[in-house]
C-alpha cells in the first residue's frame, strides 16, 4: 500500500466561491441533488430516488450518533461573555456514553472562546429544568494544546451532563456556515436515526434520508445497519502542514456490535455502502482491528486501536475482509465484548486500498481537507472532474449541501 505521507496537500486544493456555500438546508431533506460517479462517468439525480442507484441486497452503513449542544455560554463577575466549546471528554472515561451519565460533576476536553479574558476562577451560567433553577459551574483545571481540561458540575445532581448540554447548550454549527445557530439547527443539524449522544458535528451525508428514503431502499431489499463514530471537532481541523506527514489525524470514538459486523460479513459479496466519510473510516478501521487481532490473537485492549498510519505499514495483503472480521468476532468472542468501543485515528488518502467498502454517499468537503483527500483515495484525480462538474451545475457544498454517491473503480 503506498504511503501517503508525502502527499502535497496544495494538490487538493480548489476555488470554492462563498456563494456555493450552502447556509441554510432546504425544506424537504431528500430534494437536494445527488452526483452520482461511476467507471467514469457522472449523472445527476436527486436523494429521492437514491435506491435506483443501488444494486438490490447491498447494504447500507449509517452512523447513527447524535449531535450534543456542545456549546455553552457563561457570564464572568465582571460581566463578560465566555464560551465553552465541550469537545470530547477527559481520557479518565472508558468511553464517551458512560462520560455523557456522569452526575453532578464531568471533566471535559473543551475550547474557550476569550481563554484569555479568563484567567482563572469560577464562572457560572444558569438554566431551567421544569421550572428548577440549575446553576452550573466551570472550573480550569489544565491546558493540553489549544484546549483545555475544564471541570463543570451542576446544583441538580439528580440529572446527567447530556441533559445539561440538552438544557443549557446550544448546536455547534460549523464555522464555514458563518451565522449563529437558530431554533431550526436543532431539528435539521441531525439525522432522523440519531440515536446516541457524542458528536460535535453531524454525519452529514446523512440529513438528506427521510422516511420515504428508508421504505424505497427496504422495497428493493436493500437494508440498513447502524455504526457509531463520534464526530469530534478535528473533522474541521485545516491541513497547515506542507505534506501530510506533519498532520496529526484526529482520533474518535467508534462504537459498534458484534450483530453489525456478522451483517456485513454476510453481504461483503452483495456490496457495502459507506453513508458519509465517518461511516467509511468506522467500517474500514473495523478491518484493520481485524488484522491486528488476525494477527495477535491475545491483542491487549491497549494494543486494541488504529493509530493514523498502520493501514499503511502493516503487511494484510494474504488477509482478506472476511478473515480479518472473523478474526475480530472470535477476539471479541474470547474477551466477552458483545461490543467494541475504542478509539481510530486512521487517515484515508490516495494510497489506501479498500477492503469493505465498494461505494461512498458523501457531500462536497472543503478545499485542502482530509475528506477531500479520502474521496481522492476512491477516484484518484477525477474528483477535480466530478468538483468542477458540481460547481458547473449549481450543486450546494459543504454540511447542508447537496451530495454525491461515489463507486470504487474495482
Amino acid at each position: 500500500m503506498k504511503h501517503p505521507s508525502t502527499i502535497s496537500i496544495e494538490d487538493f486544493n480548489y476555488h470554492l466561491p462563498d456563494q456555493r456555500i450552502a447556509k441554510y438546508p432546504l425544506a424537504e431533506r431528500d430534494q437536494s441533488k445527488l452526483l452520482v460517479y461511476q467507471s467514469g462517468q457522472i449523472g445527476q439525480h436527486i436523494y429521492k430516488n437514491l435506491a435506483e442507484q443501488l444494486n438490490q441486497d447491498c447494504l447500507l452503513i449509517f452512523n447513527n450518533t447524535k449531535v450534543v449542544e456542545a456549546r455553552l455560554h457563561f457570564q464572568k463577575e465582571t460581566g463578560g461573555t465566555i464560551e465553552i466549546f465541550c469537545l470530547e471528554p477527559d481520557d479518565q472515561y472508558e468511553d464517551i456514553t458512560s462520560a455523557m451519565l456522569q452526575q453532578g460533576k464531568v471533566y471535559w476536553k473543551c475550547l474557550i472562546g476569550g481563554a484569555k479574558k479568563w484567567k482563572d476562577g469560577i464562572i457560572r451560567c444558569e438554566t431551567k429544568n421544569n421550572g428548577s433553577n440549575i446553576i452550573i459551574e466551570a472550573k480550569k483545571i489544565k491546558q493540553i494544546n489549544d484546549a483545555f481540561v475544564i471541570e463543570l458540575s451542576w446544583s441538580d445532581i439528580s440529572i446527567c451532563f447530556a441533559e445539561i448540554l440538552h438544557l443549557a447548550g446550544s448546536i455547534p454549527l460549523p464555522p464555514y456556515l458563518n451565522r449563529k445557530t437558530e431554533a431550526s439547527d436543532k431539528e435539521r443539524y441531525q439525522t432522523i436515526y440519531a440515536k446516541h449522544d457524542g458528536s460535535v458535528a453531524a454525519p452529514t451525508a446523512g440529513l438528506h434520508f427521510t422516511d420515504h428514503v428508508f421504505k424505497e431502499l427496504i422495497r428493493k431489499n436493500i437494508e440498513p445497519a447502524y455504526v457509531t463514530l463520534h464526530v469530534g471537532a478535528g473533522t474541521f481541523k485545516p491541513v497547515k502542514s506542507a505534506t501530510m506527514k506533519d498532520h496529526e489525524m484526529h482520533a474518535e470514538f467508534i462504537d459498534v456490535n458484534k450483530t453489525t459486523i456478522q451483517h456485513i460479513i454476510d453481504k461483503l459479496e452483495n456490496g457495502i455502502i459507506a453513508v458519509g466519510t465517518t461511516s467509511l473510516r468506522t467500517i474500514e478501521s473495523l478491518y484493520w482491528l481485524g488484522v491486528k487481532t488476525y494477527l495477535n490473537k491475545h491483542l491487549s485492549m491497549n494494543e486494541f486501536t488504529v493509530l493514523q498510519w498502520e493501514p499503511y505499514e502493516i503487511n494484510a495483503d494474504h488477509i482478506s475482509a472476511e478473515m480479518a472480521l472473523d478474526a475480530l468476532l472470535n477476539w471479541m468472542d474470547s474477551n466477552n465484548l458483545q461490543k467494541i468501543i475504542t478509539k481510530t485515528q486512521i487517515i484515508i488518502a490516495p494510497g489506501y486500498e479498500f477492503k469493505i467498502m465498494k461505494g461512498l454517499i458523501t457531500n462536497f468537503h472543503q478545499p485542502q481537507s482530509t475528506l477531500l483527500l479520502l474521496v481522492a483515495a476512491i477516484i484518484g484525480d477525477e474528483w477535480k472532474r466530478v468538483y468542477q462538474y458540481a460547481l458547473d451545475n449549481d450543486f450546494r457544498f459543504l454540511s447542508y449541501g447537496d451530495g454525491s454517491l461515489i463507486w470504487t473503480n474495482d
